[in-house]
């Protein structure tokens, strides 16, 4: 590498990021083609966090303060919700370009250095999760920036520098601080891949960076506690991730760990990182073959608890396999030429991922380019919130699914051969039918937030939602709930402080609906509570103001 090629790789990096910042900031506000429900739980995190609410400590989440800290940030300084969301990412990517200029120069040569360069903003600044799908999203930009961080790990143990000098220190700092981010953004990342990265960086010799990363780690712990003000935010982090792990509701977002491995539309994936190790650990790269063993497992776990499963890491695995080609004339049992070989699985891999890194890549500039004039505000009334804006006919257009077999229908006698098992439910002595909301979640928490609103007795009331989502405060002149959950993940998360439970005729999930029910009939004080009102929309009923102790449905304390 050239002396001066640094600067240009620096000014490349900056220039990147100039451009996605204007693509992002310039349009104004954001707006998003679906997943409007995970939008409203981000939004209810980062309000409460605004007001002065901590993560875990004051409401329940398994995601990280960091996921949300760099919008806060920007909500605080006056932006509206749709900018600070953007400029959240725009400022993720700054903070880690220092980091990403220095992996990418000291472990990649030529075009390689920029390519891995781009990925990494990319995974900052993207308007998709990923996939193929193209519909603007925020949701799981988390998923989002701990990929970066854990790819800038990743890369930082399993290459060696490509100069004999070594670099202990900055190698060592940069490992612990991205951990330190995976753990503070989503826990999942920090437990994938500790050990491959402990065992990588060991397995080539490199003790002195992981006693650096081991003190860059601790130093991130302690400046995050003194932030927070108590050591017990660790606490109640951990609780958080326990009850997700417990719960029945989502303990996956996705599908099954065995399906995320070996169904069709992963299985290639699968066999070119196997093929992989097997070639480099032919080729005589041992620690490197040994790492991405290691990791392969690590890569299947994320792929499995996020939403969408998509093997992002695919990407990562080709620069890492380009990065490190076996030497010339090596030669296997075969007879199959090493270098060629580790390229096929290279290539395999860069098209296998990239329908997500081009969708990842493109987004700001279909964002950009989107008519605004469809869109409506995602929470109408909001001010200066309203520059966060959602696809007008998701928003408005309400689509309902129902039973049409129900007693006295015309399909009465099919109901024998219907399967309702995880959505049927009895609560109180009542049935209730089956019904689901398929779209129009702004219409539907903004006319329920206001019935509530102007009923004498729901000022200044806190309600507990029987459903996945409890977004109603956002709508009107209603209390968050303390301790609750923004995303239902179980244990009746804040049910204590409540002074309503909220039963929606069709709630935005029939079975969290089903599990809560069940859950709140299973407890002692179930049979003190009293219907107080009901409406087409829903029913409200009275919470007793001192609760037992929580049980769970099948009888047995929490």
């Amino acid at each position: 590498m050239r002396a001066n090629n640094g600067k240009i790789l620096a000014a490349f990096i900056g220039a990147l990021l100039l451009v996605y910042a204007g693509l992002a900031l310039l349009k104004g506000g954001l707006y998003i083609g679906k997943h409007e429900g995970d939008t409203l739980h981000l939004v209810q995190i980062l309000f409460r966090m605004q007001d002065g609410d901590w993560p875990h400590l004051d409401f329940v989440t398994p995601i990280g303060i960091l996921a949300f800290a760099p919008i806060v940030m920007f909500l605080k300084a006056g932006l509206g919700a749709g900018q600070a969301m953007l400029a959240g990412q725009i400022l993720v990517a700054s903070v880690l370009s220092p980091f990403i200029w220095w992996v990418a120069r000291s472990r990649f040569s030529g075009g390689w250095a920029y390519l891995f360069a781009v990925t990494i903003v990319v995974l900052c600044v993207a308007m998709v999760p990923g996939e193929a799908e193209d519909a603007i999203s925020i949701s799981m930009h988390y998923n989002r920036w701990a990929w970066a961080a854990a790819f800038l790990a990743i890369t930082t143990a399993m290459l060696k520098p490509r100069t004999a000098r070594t670099h202990a220190l900055l190698d060592g700092v940069l490992v612990g601080f991205m951990m330190a981010a995976m753990a503070l953004t989503k826990a999942t990342y920090f437990a994938a891949f500790f050990l491959p990265v402990l065992i990588g960086l060991l397995a080539r010799g490199a003790g002195r960076t992981v006693l650096w990363a081991i003190v860059a780690g601790l130093l991130s712990a302690v400046v995050a506690t003194m932030i927070v003000g108590t050591p017990t935010i660790w606490l109640a982090y951990l609780g958080d991730l326990l009850n997700v792990a417990g719960s029945e509701v989502r303990p996956q977002p996705g599908h099954d760990f065995s399906y995320v491995v070996s169904a069709p539309a992963y299985l290639g994936g699968s066999l070119v990182m196997l093929a992989s190790v097997v070639v480099m650990r032919q080729a005589g790269r041992r620690s490197e073959g040994l790492m991405l063993l290691l990791l392969a497992p690590a890569f299947f776990y994320v792929t499995y608890q996020n939403y969408g499963n998509d093997p992002q890491w695919l990407w990562l695995l080709g620069l890492l396999l380009f990065a490190r080609l076996p030497d010339e004339g090596l030669s296997n049992g075969f007879g199959w030429n090493l270098r060629l070989s580790a390229s096929f699985c290279a290539v395999a891999a860069f098209a296998l991922a990239t329908p997500s890194i081009v969708n990842l890549l493109a987004s700001p500039m279909r964002h950009y380019a989107l008519d605004a004039e469809k869109y409506a505000p995602l929470i109408p009334g909001s001010e200066v919130h309203e520059n966060l804006r959602t696809y007008a006919p998701r928003a408005f257009q309400l689509d309902f699914r129902a039973a049409m077999d129900g007693e006295g229908t015309a399909f009465a006698s099919y109901k024998e051969y219907a399967k309702r098992d995880s959505t049927s439910v009895k609560f109180l002595g009542e049935d209730i039918p089956f019904c689901t909301l398929e779209v129009g979640l702004v219409g539907w928490f903004e006319t329920i937030a206001n019935d509530l609103a102007n009923w004498d007795g729901g000022k200044g009331k806190q309600f507990f939602t029987a459903d996945l989502l409890s977004s109603h405060w956002l709508y009107a002149d209603l209390t968050p709930l303390k301790k609750g959950a923004p995303w239902y993940y179980g244990e009746l998360s804040g049910i204590e402080n409540a002074d309503y439970l909220l039963v929606p005729n069709c709630p935005v999930s029939a079975e969290t609906r089903k599990t809560i029910l069940n859950e709140i009939s299973a407890q002692r004080w179930a049979g003190e509570m009293k219907e107080v009102r009901r409406t087409e929309l829903y029913t409200l009923y009275t919470l007793p103001g001192e609760k037992a102790v929580p049980v769970s449905s099948t009888g047995e304390t929490k």
